[in-house]
């Protein structure tokens, strides 16, 4: 009997549980995104505002307009697509943040696969 109680317990402290999400403390700034592409570590650094965002990845500027959902979720819509891929907007969910940074799902709209990252906000 009182492992049942117990382990209600514990499931009832365990729900209660809610993922920090302070999304307006990144709406804007600069970042980095670091991650793994084919064995080798890349880096992205991208510069937002509330209605664009410039990228540069391997000395490459690129840029897109963002249109917010609602605070913690964003399109993102690139605005010189070199290609068919590329004219695909982009959705991103902040899923929890922490004090400088943020983890976030994405994937191309209209996909059902997503990816997972963490960007850091950079001090300015």
């Amino acid at each position: 009997m009182k492992k049942i109680i117990l382990f209600f317990s514990l499931l009832i402290l365990t729900s209660c549980y809610d993922v920090e999400r302070e999304c307006k403390d990144f709406k804007t700034g600069k970042f980095q995104f670091d991650y793994v592409l084919d064995g080798v570590k890349k880096t992205t650094l991208f510069e937002r505002t509330e209605t664009m965002q410039i990228e540069t990845y391997e000395g490459k500027t690129d840029t897109a307009t963002v249109r917010w959902v609602n605070d913690c979720e964003f399109i993102l819509q690139k605005l010189h697509p070199k290609n068919m891929k590329e004219k695909k907007a982009i959705n991103i969910k902040i899923v929890s943040t922490t004090k400088n940074s943020y983890t976030f799902e994405f994937g191309i709209i209209g996909s059902d696969e997503k990816q997972k990252g963490i960007a850091i906000k950079l001090k300015s």
